[in-house]
């Protein structure tokens, strides 16, 4: 069984930072491409970052200079790092991952890290 866990929401005032980590854990064979998603409350879940494989990055133009996203192979682990965060920052985060198991690639999401940034 494949498991998603995000790690590192909280709350935080405006321009400062957090950084979110998404570790996978289960019989993992290969960690592929990976996303970091958000939902702010009565909106639609979008990406903010996606990273691949080879580490190529490429991020929503909201975010675009101040979240960085990254891996860690060895430790199947995912990373978001939010600086001079805003309000409109605030929402739900979520891992989004494709995994590569003994029945094949498949795509799992976390559960979910609540992010609120006060004003």
């Amino acid at each position: 069984q494949v498991q998603l866990v995000e790690s590192g929401g909280g709350l935080v005032q405006s321009g400062g930072s957090l950084r979110l980590s998404c570790a996978a854990s289960g019989n993992i064979f290969s960690l592929g491409s990976a996303d970091w998603y958000r939902q702010a409350p009565g909106k639609q879940r979008e990406s903010a970052a996606t990273i691949t494989s080879a580490g190529s990055t490429n991020y929503a133009d909201s975010v675009k200079g101040r979240f960085t996203i990254s891996r860690d192979n060895a430790k199947n682990t995912v990373y978001l790092q939010m600086n001079s965060l805003k309000p409109e920052d605030t929402g739900v985060y979520y891992c989004y991952a494709d995994i590569r198991t003994e029945t094949g690639w498949n795509v799992y999401w976390g559960q979910g890290t609540q992010v609120t940034v006060s004003s």
